[in-house]
């Protein structure tokens, strides 16, 4: 049965759709077969394998909507071992045609069931906001992964994160957990970096992946060809980052 994984963050900018991304792609790489889910109307882990999100027929709006089915949806092996389930702009429009749907919290939960057997790892990669859209991906996975950039404001946002997980566990999906916390966009040159990852370490215990994402231009340039950073440079320092995260995530 497949674990699912939500990498969630309400803050922009954080590095989750980077996450999400290279993740999934590591974990291919592991030998383990992965599903990534966009379910972010920008559709940035779409286009990230290289997809053109703006000509596609069925993405998860359409799966969400029931107007089409997931396996219609999903797009099989885009890389060896990743299938994507895409995303574009028309998402956006998910939360205004939901109004008033009966259990419109669990619409991609109750379609994953269809296929989560078929997966080792299912990828999330949600919204930058605490909305339906998020809360769906909470109810449907087992963890939420989060991204936190090492800057002064990451702990800011972060225990409003932590509420809506405990209230998406008290509510709605009594098995979710938090997965942890993993540092984006770290500066060894600085000693902010260095500060607030302490900081964070002392708020969360236990919480905390060892592997920290260091800033990296490669990783940065990659989504632009459409590559993750294990095919786009698989010597670069953010390629090993996300590979080393990728046997902490299948170890734990």
């Amino acid at each position: 049965m497949g674990r699912i994984i939500a990498v969630a963050n309400q803050k922009g900018g954080v590095g989750k759709t980077t996450t999400s991304i290279n993740l999934s792609s590591s974990l291919a790489q592991k030998g383990k077969k992965v599903l990534l889910i966009d379910s972010d109307p920008q559709g940035n882990a779409t286009s990230g394998f290289g997809i053109d999100k703006n000509n596609l027929d069925n993405t998860i709006y359409e799966l969400i909507l029931g107007e089409c089915s997931v396996q219609n949806c999903i797009i099989k092996e885009v890389i060896k071992n990743v299938s994507v389930l895409p995303a574009n702009v028309n998402l956006a429009a998910a939360e205004i045609e939901l109004i008033g749907i009966d259990k419109k919290e669990y619409i991609l939960r109750n379609e994953i069931d269809y296929v989560k057997d078929n997966y080792d790892f299912i990828i999330i990669d949600c919204p930058p906001s605490l909305s339906l859209l998020t809360v769906n991906a909470m109810t449907t996975a087992d963890t939420v992964l989060v991204p936190i950039q090492c800057e002064y404001y990451a702990l800011e946002g972060l225990s409003q994160l932590i509420h809506t997980v405990n209230l998406v566990k008290e509510r709605l999906n009594p098995g979710l957990d938090m997965e942890g916390v993993v540092f984006t966009m770290y500066d060894s040159r600085t000693n902010l970096s260095q500060q607030v990852v302490e900081n964070v370490k002392v708020h969360l215990n236990q919480q905390v992946y060892n592997t920290i994402i260091p800033r990296n231009i490669r990783l940065a340039e990659a989504p632009s060809y459409g590559k993750p950073i294990n095919i786009y440079d698989s010597k670069s320092t953010g390629a090993e980052s996300y590979l080393k995260l990728a046997e902490e995530v299948i170890s734990r």
